[in-house]
């Protein structure tokens, strides 16, 4: 389960992805359905999947997903490739695990718009076959813990490990010397004081322009999205910090920052050298730091994500 790092690597502020989380296979396979069940939305139209696409980096690549009637959230979609690794859920931690994070958007009525749990428990109740299915894995019944739970199991299985962990676990040749340089460029920049452990990140709440006023700069106004962890304690230092993201298969979950409005990987590297650091990064060096970012791409189920 637990990878082995090469020890002249043991140090390093970013560490190797395990291969797997524990979990119960049947309860996976339960989670997967209902990941992709659109009963859990009131009018039938979105799952899971709508905003977290396997097949699109985890992401709806929009700045904001689109919930039912054609509202928008107020913030972008983060990957749910290896969420579980993070130590909160949503940009503003509100929920302290997946199976929160789960229960969240269903009742959400921008994004899945439905009242209760008992509506969609009693929608799905009446899928007689899908419900004997359900109660092999849950004698207990349906409820929101119960779908919350299988939903959660299967997302533990979102593990991408990359060629960046072959790196970490001595396999030298697996990076270029482009590569390689990035990382140097990423650790020296300071990038990896937030961007650390094994998901390059979401260990940790940073405050959004801490050398110069990010919100000045996108020149929009403020919304609700931008609160960030004010939102959930009301504490006025908390106002403007967001869970830093993970970097693995960041240049597949475009576009980018809470607010969703940066398309491009270099512009993204350019706004938190100059907002975080207050450094104005060069063109070279923004070039191998993404190019070590392509190294954190990874694989699920066998297959390179794309």
């Amino acid at each position: 389960m637990i990878p082995t790092v090469a020890e002249e690597f043991s140090n390093e502020p970013v560490q190797p992805l395990m291969a797997s989380l524990p979990t119960d296979p049947e309860k996976v396979a339960l989670g997967f359905a209902l990941y992709h069940d659109t009963r859990l939305s009131a009018d039938n139209t979105l799952s899971c999947a709508s905003c977290h696409g396997l097949e699109t980096g985890g992401v709806d690549r929009k700045q904001y997903s689109e919930g039912i009637n054609g509202q928008f959230g107020g913030v972008n979609a983060p990957t749910v490739y290896n969420a579980a690794l993070n130590f909160v859920q949503f940009w503003d931690g509100r929920a302290a695990d997946l199976k929160e994070q789960a229960a969240g958007p269903p009742l959400n009525p921008v994004e899945m718009g439905h009242v209760s749990f008992d509506d969609i428990c009693a929608s799905i109740s009446e899928d007689k076959e899908f419900m004997k299915a359900f109660l092999d894995v849950f004698p207990e019944g349906i409820s929101e813990l119960t779908i919350t739970e299988a939903i959660a199991e299967f997302e533990k299985t979102l593990l991408t490990p990359s060629r960046f962990d072959r790196y970490l676990m001595g396999d030298t040749q697996a990076l270029t010397a482009e590569e390689l340089a990035g990382y140097e460029l990423f650790k020296e920049n300071r990038c990896a004081t937030c961007h650390v452990g094994v998901n390059f990140g979401g260990q940790s709440f940073g405050y959004m322009g801490i050398k110069n006023n990010y919100f000045d700069y996108r020149g929009t106004g403020l919304t609700d999205g931008d609160l960030g962890r004010f939102a959930v304690t009301g504490n006025e230092t908390d106002r403007h910090k967001f869970k830093t993201p993970g970097l693995r298969n960041v240049m597949l979950t475009y576009p980018y920052m809470h607010d969703g409005t940066i398309e491009h990987i270099e512009d993204a590297i350019r706004i938190m050298h100059e907002f975080q650091i207050g450094k104005n990064i060069p063109d070279a060096e923004t070039a191998k730091i993404v190019a070590f970012l392509h190294t954190l791409t990874g694989e699920y189920n066998g297959e390179i994500l794309h």
